[in-house]
This record gives structure tokens, sequence and C-alpha cells, in this order.
């Protein structure tokens, strides 16, 4: 069939032609900008999961529901290694030029301008000097004179506070809100996270029209909660997994269906068995397909002939690229957790569910012939790189789907 007709999108954040199985999602936000559009109570919204789930464009097209209710929004994506205070800043000056033609009083969108270009510019006390002076260089696009003595103090939870405030404000004089999304939030520093918590807790008690969307991998609330206790309460979670089969069946037939494309219900079987239902893997085979098979209906055996080449991308792209970032003892440890998904005694190393399972460091230890002590610095430069996580005390798994098994065929 033509390539160039192929309606498959296999992308970092690219959103599929067919945004399928996130229905409920997509409810929930609508009746949380309605809620506080009319004054109403509601928390932010937490997004967790895998990698290859579909986060990121769950978050872009919650930030397209805010846009259209005229809400201004920004985005930023976290970093491990950069603090809040300036991307933050960024995101809330984007969301505020989007109020501002509406605003009846520009001196008041002047005024919180100077408060923005002053959080933006102050230093953060703990760095590195140089690191300090080159903030203090930093400049925000912002014509107005920095303000003094309102989100400026240095620490970063006390102006997270003040600055939030004065935005919520600004879009309450509009009659609007304001959203701000946060993409991989896993990677906030505990500070960051702990001013985040407190901001997103003074607004809910205000109930202030200024909500944070996050999006990260499954550990993301322990991360929250080990800032602040009370963070449980304050989000609304909303864990996101790969597609049930009526889902990944719409997501691959809906578009060539508007192509004139059939599948075979054979074909449609071995796609969910080679994607497990998630939406990358999903969007990976269904391209592969659909430029190998010669005509319209798909078959089982076009999905066979095409399968090594999606293999092949996604142990390149997907999985290689992270194995690669990995030390010789990091790969020795993930190649132990590899070994324990798998069901011993069976043949081929039968997967027991190794898109989510969580393994004992203890177990790893003993695999291994280790001290576990002696296994932290591995374990912990893994989570860094975020390609594994711990949800539990004592337990690591994967944050790629399907690693396990890309790893088991790999050479020690």
């Amino acid at each position: 069939m033509d390539p160039v007709r192929n309606p498959y999108a296999p992308g970092a954040g690219q959103r599929p032609p067919e945004l399928a199985g996130r229905g409920r999602e997509l409810d929930v936000f609508d009746i949380v900008l309605e809620r506080i559009a009319r004054g109403r109570p509601e928390r932010s919204l937490m997004l967790t999961g895998l990698r290859g789930v579909g986060k990121t464009v769950l978050l872009n097209t919650l930030r397209s529901q805010a846009i259209n209710r005229l809400w201004g929004s920004g985005k930023i994506e976290a970093r491990p290694d950069q603090s809040l205070r300036r991307p933050v800043a960024a995101a809330l000056h984007m969301a505020v030029r989007e109020l501002a033609p509406r605003h009846r009083a520009p001196d008041r969108i002047d005024a919180f301008l100077g408060v923005l270009k002053a959080f933006a510019q102050r230093s953060n006390p703990t760095g590195r000097a140089g690191a300090a002076k080159l903030r203090d260089r930093w400049q925000p696009g912002i014509d107005v004179p920095a303000a003094s003595g309102r989100a400026d103090s240095g620490d970063i939870e006390i102006d997270l506070v003040e600055l939030f405030s004065d935005a919520a404000a600004v879009a309450s004089d509009v009659g609007t809100g304001i959203a701000i999304f946060i993409d991989e939030m896993q990677d906030l520093g505990p500070e960051d996270v702990s001013a985040l918590c407190a901001a997103c807790h003074e607004l809910s008690q205000l109930g202030a029209p200024l909500i944070v969307v996050g999006a990260g991998l499954p550990h993301l609330p322990a991360v929250l909660s080990a800032a602040k206790s009370y963070s449980e309460r304050l989000f609304r979670y909303q864990r996101i997994d790969r597609l049930d089969r009526i889902a990944a069946d719409r997501a691959l037939c809906a578009p060539a269906e508007r192509e004139e494309v059939e599948y075979e219900q054979k074909a449609l079987d071995l796609l969910y068995e080679k994607s497990g239902g998630y939406p990358y893997f999903v969007q990976a085979y269904g391209k592969a397909t659909w430029d190998h098979a010669p005509r319209s209906p798909i078959t089982a055996a076009d999905v066979r002939v095409a399968a090594p080449e999606a293999e092949a991308e996604l142990a390149v792209g997907f999985f290689g690229s992270r194995f690669e970032r990995a030390t010789p003892a990091e790969r020795e440890y993930m190649r132990a957790m590899a070994m324990m998904s798998a069901v011993e005694g069976e043949p081929d190393a039968v997967v027991r569910d190794d898109m989510d399972a969580a393994v004992p460091t203890a177990e790893i230890a003993r695999a291994l012939g280790r001290k576990p002590a002696s296994l932290s610095p591995a374990r912990d430069a893994l989570i860094k790189k975020g390609l594994i996580y711990s949800g539990e005390r004592g337990t690591v798994a994967f944050t790629v789907p399907h690693f396990g098994r890309y790893l088991r065929t790999q050479p020690a």
C-alpha cells in the first residue's frame, strides 16, 4: 500500500491519528475545568505510567482542552539538573500573555510581569557562584522592571506560593484560569517538588483558578509524598496504562478506515499480541505492517512479515538508546532483573508480565552473589537515569515496557 498514506505515527510525544482509550481522562479534565470556572474547589492532576503509554500525548491534549476554554497555559519539561524557577517563569509568562489581550487593566498585567521577572532572576543562594551569576544575567524577555518584595525572597517555596497566587488573581480578573503542564515531573529536585506541593495546597485552600497538571513515571506519587505528606490528598492521580483490546483495535482500524483500508481479525489478534496494547508499540507495528502489506484487507501474514522491521526499529530507538546509557555494572543489574521476570522452568523464558512487574532488590543481590548495599550505587544511578523505578520499598521495576524481554535477547 502507498507509504505516503500511512496514517500511523510512532514518535516521542507525537499525537496518534486516533487517540483511543483516553476518553475517561479527557472527560475528567473537562469536569475539572468547568468546576473551576464555576468557582468550585478542585485538585491539580497527576498522570502516571510507564514510558510509551502516551502520557506526553495526553498532557498536550489536555492543554488543548484548556486553551479551547480560553485558559492561559504553559508547559515545561522537568530536568534533574535544572531548577524549577526559570522554566516555570517562562510557562507562566506564556500563560499570562494569552490572557493579557482580554484584561481591562494593562497596569495589572505589568505589575504581575514585574513580579514574574523578579522571581525568574532571583538566584538560588545554595547554588554555585558561577551558576548564580548566570541566572542573574538571564533576561526573561519582559520589558517592565523587576518588582521588589514579592516572590523574590530566594526561598523557592515562599516565592512560588506568591507567584502562583498573583497569577491566579490575573486569571480571575478575566473570568478564566491558568493551567501549568509539567512533563517528566519525577525529575524535579526535592526542594522544587516541596515548593510545588505547597503552592498547590495554598491555591486549593483559596479556591484560586490555577492548577498544575503533571505527568511522570509510576513512582511520581512517592516522590510527591516524600516532599509533603498531604500530597496524597492534594492531587487527583490518574494511572495511564496500556490500551485494552477494544481501544487498541480502534487505534489501528479508525485511521485505516479513513484511508479505505481494513484489517482481518487474525491480523488484529496478532498485532495486539505483539504490541501488548502499549500505544507506542501499537503505532510502531501498525506503521511497519502498513508499509509491508500489498493490499487491503491487511492479513496476519502481513503482520508476520512486518514484525521484524518494527522490532528492529524498537530495538535501536526505544530500547537500545536507553541500554547504551547504562554502565557495565548497571547493565548487569538490569540483566538480573530481566531474568527474574521470566517464568522459571518454562521454555524460551516465557514472560510473566515484564510490562510492570516489580522485582525485590534482595533477590537481585542474591542472583548476582553480592550484598545489597554494594549494588546501591548501580540501582540509584539507574533510577536517576529513568531506566528503573522503585514503587515500593525494597523493589524495583523497569520504566520501559517489554525492556526485560529486550535485555534477554542481548549478549552478556
